[in-house]
């Protein structure tokens, strides 16, 4: 196959760029502005174009043809249009990834399904992923656009361990809260369910998606089936904590309410509540029998517990991704001392 992916070395793209470097079956070039070109691995072209500018776009990929596309940054319908005008008639399946955050809060059913309606009424990023869905449905049915939906939950990669919430510098600080023996804010009671997942796990269902004729028209969501309170979540960051540094980490978890988070978090310039009543808030479990009906081998085979154990190694390992974040550091002390 020739596969184009735009962007290509994000959380998502980079396990899958990674994957399809792998199985060495097809051609692949990933268009972007050029940023990390060093970590596109062996045999993965670059072009190097900007896809929010339709004429940079064009003239990048012109004379060229795919039989797939993966598009990874569009996040209104302006961006999406234009690569829908660059690669009209020269791709045979653009896969568009959404986000299941624009899945209805609160949801009215305890499964998920791509059934579910798209009605977000707490985070205008999920809202804007639902206008691009739509934009994009509405072209494959007036003129046969092959679009293909895909919506990730939760999706993580070894650069930066899964948590509820953190500030503008990452994870680290969280981590780093647990190694100083610091209460970790979590939102509720803990309680509520909470899906996650490996992009390793992601890749090959997405790349599992390509080709397939059933699959155009049609939106999947891709996860883990694994779902699991966010009490355990974060015991288990600390048991990979303690895994790596040779010491025991117990975790001082401090539940405080999402609406409290909220709105004591206005007062340090932090907007949660896309964040949590948009999406984290929430219990989410996906059914994903549509993704496996179509990538029948598919199964999400990495734990939440051995993936954090690997992304908590991989920042131990990488001081360069051990960024402190004073404000955010600040924001859980006042929030632990509080409530």
């Amino acid at each position: 196959m020739r596969i184009l992916l735009i962007g290509g070395t994000g959380t998502i793209s980079t396990a899958i760029t990674a994957l399809l470097a792998k199985r060495g079956t097809d051609q692949v070039w990933v268009l972007n502005r050029g940023n990390r070109a060093n970590s596109l691995p062996e045999g993965v072209g670059q072009i190097v174009a900007d896809a929010y500018d339709k004429d940079s776009f064009s003239k990048a990929v012109d004379g060229l043809e795919f039989d797939v596309a993966g598009y990874f940054i569009g996040f209104d319908v302006k961006q999406v249009a234009i690569a829908h005008d660059v690669l009209s008639g020269k791709v045979k399946q653009f896969i568009y990834i959404s986000s299941a955050s624009a899945y209805e809060k609160p949801p009215k059913n305890w499964l998920i399904t791509e059934d579910t309606p798209l009605v977000n009424p707490f985070w205008e990023y999920s809202r804007k992923k639902a206008e691009c869905e739509k934009y994009l449905m509405d072209r494959y049915s007036s003129e046969g656009f092959p679009v293909t939906i895909v919506r990730p939950s939760h999706t993580y990669c070894e650069r930066s361990t899964p948590v509820g919430m953190h500030g503008s510098k990452g994870s680290w600080a969280v981590l780093k809260r647990m190694i100083d023996g610091k209460p970790v804010i979590v939102h509720g009671d803990g309680t509520s369910l909470w899906t996650m997942t490996d992009s390793r796990d992601f890749a090959k269902a997405f790349v599992g998606l390509f080709g397939k004729e059933q699959a155009i028209g049609q939106a999947f969501h891709i996860t883990s089936d694994e779902s699991i309170p966010w009490n355990q979540i974060y015991t288990e960051i600390a048991e990979a904590l303690s895994i790596a540094l040779g010491l025991k980490i117990r975790p001082i978890l401090k539940h405080v309410s999402s609406d409290a988070i909220i709105r004591e978090g206005l007062r340090f310039g932090y907007d949660m509540e896309g964040n949590l009543l948009g999406d984290k808030a929430n219990s989410v479990v996906f059914d994903n029998s549509k993704v496996k009906s179509v990538v029948p081998d598919f199964h999400a085979e990495i734990s939440h517990r051995d993936g954090t154990i690997r992304a908590v190694k991989y920042m131990l390992d990488h001081p360069e991704l051990q960024v402190e974040d004073p404000e955010f550091d600040a924001f859980c002390d006042y929030l632990a001392e509080k409530y």
